[in-house]
C-alpha cells in the first residue's frame, strides 16, 4: 500500500478558490501540497524541490498550459503531470497528453474522483524508478561541476581524493538521477535546471578539450553496473 503521505504535490491554477478548496480536499486526504498561482512560480520551484505530481489547470493567461508541459519535461521529465480542462474539450485533453501528461480530469471537479485519481497516479509512480528525480549530493554536484568543465574520471578522482571507480559510480548516479544518458542531454538538463552555468559562447555538448573522447568515456561510465468558480462539483 503506498504511503501517500510522504509525496508532494504542486497545484497550478490562477484562481484562489480552487487553489483553496484543492489543497484542503487533498490535505485532508493526507497529502502534502504547494499551491502555485503562476507558472513561473511553479517552474522556478519545480528546479530545487521535490514534486511527484503536479496538477495544472491548462486555461492560465500567463502561459498556454502545453507551453508549461513543455517546460516541465523539460526540467523534470520524471515528474507526472495531471491536467484540468473543461468539460468536453477533449482536443486540448489529447494536445495535452501528447505533450507528456499521464492524465487528464474534466471540469466541474467531484472530490471523490478527483482524490482517487490523484492517489492512483501517486501509486503507479511507486512502480517506476524512484532514483530519478532525487536531489544531488553534494559530492555528485561537485562530479556534475567538474564533468561540465570538461575534466575526465582520473581527474576528478585526483581532485577529490577518490578512487576512479567511486568517481564513475558518482557520475552513474548522476546521470540517472537527471533521467539523461548521454553528455549533451546531461549538460542541457543541468543547465536548464539551474545546476551548472554553461561558458560563454559555448553550445550544450561542447567541450573545448575533447568532445568526441569525452562523450565516449561518459557513455562508457554512465551505467556502471552493466558498463470558472471554484470548478468543484459535489
Amino acid at each position: 500500500m503506498t504511503n501517500i503521505a510522504k509525496y508532494h504535490i504542486y497545484f497550478l491554477d490562477d484562481e484562489p478558490k480552487v487553489r483553496g478548496v484543492v489543497s484542503e480536499t487533498l490535505e485532508g486526504a493526507a497529502m502534502n501540497v504547494s499551491c502555485f498561482a503562476h507558472p513561473s512560480e511553479c517552474l522556478a520551484k519545480l528546479r530545487s524541490k521535490r514534486c511527484d505530481l503536479l496538477i495544472t489547470d491548462l486555461k492560465m493567461p500567463e502561459m498556454d498550459g502545453i507551453e508549461l508541459l513543455t517546460n516541465v519535461k523539460r526540467l523534470a521529465p520524471w515528474v507526472p503531470v495531471l491536467v484540468i480542462t473543461g468539460y468536453g474539450d477533449i482536443p486540448t485533453a489529447v494536445k495535452a497528453i501528447k505533450a507528456g501528461a499521464v492524465d487528464f480530469i474534466e471540469k466541474p471537479l467531484v472530490k471523490k474522483n478527483f482524490v482517487r485519481k490523484v492517489k492512483s497516479i501517486l501509486q503507479k509512480s511507486t512502480s517506476t524508478d524512484t532514483y530519478v528525480g532525487k536531489p544531488l549530493t553534494r559530492t555528485e554536484a561537485k562530479v556534475l561541476k567538474m564533468v561540465i568543465d570538461g575534466k575526465g574520471n582520473r581527474e576528478i578522482a585526483n581532485l577529490l581524493d577518490r578512487s576512479i571507480r567511486t568517481i564513475e559510480v558518482h557520475r552513474a548516479h548522476v546521470m540517472h538521477k537527471l533521467g539523461v544518458d548521454n553528455l549533451v542531454d546531461l549538460i542541457k538538463r543541468a543547465a536548464a535546471m539551474g545546476l551548472v552555468d554553461l561558458p560563454t559562447g559555448q553550445e550544450p555538448g561542447e567541450n573545448p578539450q575533447d568532445p568526441e573522447n569525452r562523450h565516449n568515456e561518459l557513455s562508457q561510465n554512465c551505467h556502471p553496473e552493466q558498463r470558472e468558480g471554484s470548478g468543484w462539483q459535489k
